[in-house]
């Protein structure tokens, strides 16, 4: 069976509200946050990279 190996993000820092990502042989790429853990997201590459510019061109507010 094969495991999926997660990474932190490091935007994340130190809390508990943390983003990781793990890429598969296949290209996939995986998203969950530490909240919900069982929740992931798969994407591929390049729509990752469009959300990223998104997000970098028009930014969400904040909440807390």
């Amino acid at each position: 069976m094969h495991t999926t190996d997660w990474q932190k993000s490091t935007y994340s820092g130190d809390g508990s509200n943390c983003v990781y990502v793990a890429a598969t042989s296949t290209g996939a790429i995986h998203l969950r946050e530490s909240d919900e853990p069982e929740v992931i997201l798969i994407t591929t590459r390049p729509r990752l990279d469009d959300l990223i510019r998104a997000l970098k061109t028009h930014p969400y507010p904040r909440t807390t």
